[in-house]
């Protein structure tokens, strides 16, 4: 069953933009594909919600747009757009930690859904995979607001799905570091084709 326009979390933005919204949901080839990557990622680093929910609105657009003309250029909007972000993610992250907490949490989520021939983005891997090993510094584990914020179960949640690991267990009481470590090594172990059968986190 599709979901309609108005299951996705769209009644933040103005009228014009939820029009806008709902038909790149529904015919894509009617908008401007550009400014509906924009908005959403704009809206995705000041909305924590938001963030958590742009990862399904994104996997609908693309898939809308391939059925529709075999297209990807929401697709690839929207990857230069991450890209830019990334690579001012520091400045990010000192301009608003606010911001970077919801930009780590889409970006993820971007990668947990949206895919290519059934695999992970390639263009997503080294910015994801950054992005945790940034959190797992010193000086993020020390920010007990960051550690609690990113370390949320969306992000494990996601991660442990995206690895389709059984044997992988994020328990409620794990502390930030450990958490970190356990989703990027396993992480690890998924986006570069192998796999630690025998990997377990408790």
């Amino acid at each position: 069953m599709e979901n309609s326009a108005e299951d996705y979390r769209i009644q933040s933005f103005d009228l014009d933009t939820q029009r806008l919204l709902k038909t790149a949901l529904k015919d894509p080839s009617l908008v401007n594909l550009e400014k509906v990557s924009n908005i959403i990622v704009d809206q995705s680093l000041k909305d924590p919600v938001f963030s958590k929910e742009a990862g399904r609105i994104c996997y609908t657009i693309v898939q809308a747009e391939a059925k529709q003309s075999n297209g990807n250029v929401f697709r690839r909007h929207l990857l230069n757009r991450l890209q830019q972000e990334f690579k001012e993610r520091e400045e990010m992250r000192a301009r608003s930690l606010q911001e970077w907490v919801c930009y780590v949490t889409f970006i993820c989520n971007i990668f947990d859904y949206l895919k290519v021939n059934n695999m992970p983005m390639v263009a997503l891997v080294h910015p994801v995979y950054d992005c945790l090993m940034r959190l797992a510094k010193p000086d993020a584990l020390m920010n007990e607001d960051e550690v609690r914020k990113i370390s949320g179960e969306s992000v494990y949640q996601s991660f442990a799905y995206k690895c389709k690991s059984p044997i992988v267990v994020f328990q409620p009481g794990l502390t930030g570091g450990v958490g970190l470590f356990c989703i990027v090594s396993r992480y690890t172990s998924c986006s570069t084709g192998w796999f630690l059968s025998d990997y377990k986190c408790i």
